[in-house]
């Protein structure tokens, strides 16, 4: 008897081992996992201030065009081809800017969407819905941009309706 207690004794001494590995095992695995949510959560607010940046730096350049479409247009009107054609060349870098914009817009959009699929938050979810919103007016802000632009363009290379 006394040996087959000591079998069971062994056996139990290996199964408390083994759940003490599997104990420790859980706790390295937990805090790399909450190290991970931590980081992922801080990449998902990151990718929603770059979109959200993004997103401004195209309505600036929305501005700058219409401001550059109106220089060239008072330009023209006066005669002074020069100057419009430079305007028109200014509208047209800013509405390429509009468009980088918008381009990093969806890239920190996509960066939110990434986070999002390795840790379902809501936080984070809300956050990577706020990036693409702020993705999708980006991109609106760089076809007004363009549109206005391609307008400008078109308009100084139509002779004036004065000469």
């Amino acid at each position: 008897m006394t040996e087959e207690h000591d079998r069971i004794y062994a056996r139990l001494v290996a199964l408390e081992s083994e759940v003490s590995n599997l104990r420790q095992g859980y706790l390295i695995v937990n805090n790399r996992y909450s190290e991970a949510l931590v980081s992922l959560k801080a990449l998902t607010s990151e990718a929603l201030k770059a979109a959200t940046r993004a997103t401004n730096a195209a309505a600036k350049a929305v501005d700058a065009t219409e401001a550059a479409a109106r220089a060239a247009r008072l330009a023209s009107d006066r005669g002074v081809i020069e100057a419009a054609e430079a305007s028109a060349v200014a509208a047209q870098d800013a509405a390429e800017a509009a468009t980088e914009a918008a381009a990093a817009a969806a890239s920190a959009s996509a960066a939110a969407a990434a986070a999002v699929a390795h840790q379902a938050e809501e936080a984070s979810i809300q956050a990577s819905a706020r990036a693409a919103a702020a993705s999708k007016i980006a991109a609106e802000h760089a076809a007004i941009a363009v549109r206005t632009a391609n307008e400008l363009s078109n308009a100084i290379r139509r002779p004036s309706p004065k000469s």
